[in-house]
C-alpha cells in the first residue's frame, strides 16, 4: 500500500515545474528591434530584415504593418492557474508609396489600458414605420401563409 502512494506523489511531484512556462507569440523583444528603426531612413527592406514579416498588413492610403508581441504565463495554484499577462506590446509601422518609413507608433500594455471607449450606445429600431420592419412584416406572412389564403386580421 506504501508503494502505490510512493509512487502516485512521485508522479504529481515529478510533473510539477519549478520553472515558470511562459508562452510568447509574435516577434521576441519587439521594443527593443523597433527602437533601431529610424524615420525618413529606414524602408521595408531593413523592416523586414529586423523584424520579420509583419503579423497584419494594410494598404490603404499608405502601406501600414502590424508588429505584435505577447507573453503570458500561469499564475500561482493559489489562484487556481489563470492566466497573467506579462507582456503585450504592438507595433505599428507606416510606409509612404516609395517603402519609406514615415510614421511609427509603440503601444505597449500600460498604453492600452489608457485608450479610452465611446459610452454611446446605438438603439434599437423598434418603430412599425420603418422599412426593415415592414420588409420583416411582408416576409413573415408569405412564410405564414404562401398561397395567401388565411383570413388577414
Amino acid at each position: 500500500m506504501n508503494k502505490k502512494i510512493y509512487f502516485i506523489l512521485f508522479i504529481f511531484i515529478s510533473n510539477c515545474s519549478l520553472n515558470e512556462v511562459v508562452n510568447h507569440h509574435g516577434v521576441h523583444f519587439l521594443e527593443k528591434k523597433q527602437a533601431k528603426l529610424v524615420l525618413n531612413k529606414s524602408n521595408k527592406n531593413d523592416i523586414l530584415l529586423g523584424l520579420g514579416p509583419p503579423s497584419t498588413k494594410s494598404s490603404f492610403d499608405n502601406d501600414l504593418w502590424i508588429y505584435i508581441e505577447r507573453k503570458e504565463s500561469k499564475t500561482s495554484m493559489a489562484t487556481l492557474g489563470r492566466k497573467k499577462l506579462l507582456v503585450n506590446n504592438i507595433l505599428i509601422l507606416e510606409m509612404d508609396d516609395t517603402g519609406i518609413l514615415v510614421n511609427k507608433r509603440f503601444l505597449n500594455k500600460d498604453a492600452m489600458n489608457n485608450i479610452k471607449f465611446s459610452k454611446n450606445e446605438t438603439g434599437v429600431i423598434t418603430s412599425k414605420d420603418s422599412f426593415i420592419y415592414d420588409f420583416l412584416q411582408g416576409l413573415r406572412q408569405k412564410i405564414n401563409d404562401p398561397l395567401g389564403q388565411k383570413k388577414i386580421e
